[in-house]
């Protein structure tokens, strides 16, 4: 298998070159598309028999990419250091907050 270099392309490029874009996307099987230089997207190529495998994927990415977010923002807060005693404490009060705001 041969490792290519993803293909960029600007918003503008897209809109002005959109049917040159759809004809290359199979064989590019991805681009990445920039707005002032910084990417905001990707297209993919997709076929009806692998739609829901792509769907699958890419879901599980943006999942994968949610966790290692959090992750990240706990370790800035240094609330990735907390206790499971602490961690049921906490739920035990929000729980109790809410029964009383009943």
């Amino acid at each position: 298998m041969e490792d290519k270099t993803v293909k960029f392309l600007s918003v503008r490029d897209l809109r002005g070159k959109s049917a040159e874009v759809w004809k290359e996307l199979p064989e590019e099987r991805e681009m990445v598309i920039t707005s002032n230089g910084r990417p905001i997207a990707i297209l993919a190529a997709i076929s009806e028999s692998n739609l829901e495998e792509s769907l699958a994927a890419f879901r599980q990415a943006r999942a994968v990419e949610a966790v290692a977010s959090l992750q990240r923002r706990s370790v800035d807060k240094g609330t990735d250091k907390i206790t499971m005693d602490e961690i049921d404490e906490e739920i035990k009060a929000v729980r109790k907050k809410r029964a009383t705001a009943r």
